[in-house]
């Protein structure tokens, strides 16, 4: 299926938003639309495929599998967020869908001939690359010598900023894309400890949960962070 910027919901947060109108459609042609559901994988370690994709809506995990086979969750991908290796011989990490979840895709190559034609491209994408790093420190800092509690507040507070419009706020409200299993995974916790932080959270007045994933932040001072 081919590219519908004009209605495309990421268009004014995603690395393409610094293109004028027409660069746009021309990058458009190069893309398509894909939809994945919860649990297929978009790209998979070890293969040469050499590609990127634009998160227009759903959640997506980057993971690495141990020799054991256990699972990592290494980061996650909210809308607008950019994903893919264009440059090495192979990809590393799983790109795995937590939700369904639609994106552009395009080649490995089209993409760096666009980047190479759009300076402001590539610069929009730095920027992202580095928001990504520091997100994965943000998250490597949580795992490390933080307290239960700052490593389920932590995560919140990220998760509620990648939903948020606004670079300034995070959102008020948001669905978390992990269960709580594979949040426990993430953070290095068991299920028992991260839904006994969160009971503590909601008694505390800090937030409010809502059915099964969604959480409310009422009183985001009142989270416990490092």
């Amino acid at each position: 299926m081919s590219l519908a910027c004009a209605t495309c919901p990421v268009r004014d947060r995603a690395a393409c938003a610094v293109l004028s109108e027409d660069e746009r459609d021309e990058l458009a042609k190069a893309g398509r639309i894909r939809t994945l559901e919860a649990g297929e994988t978009l790209f998979a370690a070890g293969t040469d495929e050499l590609a990127c994709a634009t998160l227009k809506s759903g959640a997506l995990k980057i993971t690495s599998t141990s020799a054991d086979g256990r699972e990592r969750i290494l980061s996650l991908v909210h809308p607008s967020g950019f994903v893919g290796e264009m440059f090495g011989p192979y990809v590393h990490h799983d790109v795995v869908a937590l939700a369904e979840s639609e994106l552009c895709v395009f080649a490995g190559p089209a993409f760096s001939q666009a980047i190479e034609r759009y300076p402001r491209l590539g610069q929009a994408l730095l920027r992202r690359t580095q928001e990504d790093l520091f997100a994965s420190r943000e998250l490597l800092s949580l795992t490390g010598n933080a307290s239960a509690g700052e490593r389920v507040a932590g995560t919140l507070l990220s998760m509620a900023r990648a939903a948020s419009d606004s670079p300034c706020h995070p959102a008020t409200y948001f669905e978390l894309p992990l269960s709580r299993g594979e949040l426990a995974d993430m953070l290095g916790l068991t299920i028992e400890t991260v839904s006994r932080m969160l009971t503590r959270f909601e008694r505390a007045g800090a937030i409010r949960k809502v059915k099964k994933r969604g959480i409310e932040l009422v009183d985001p001072a009142l989270l416990p962070l490092p």
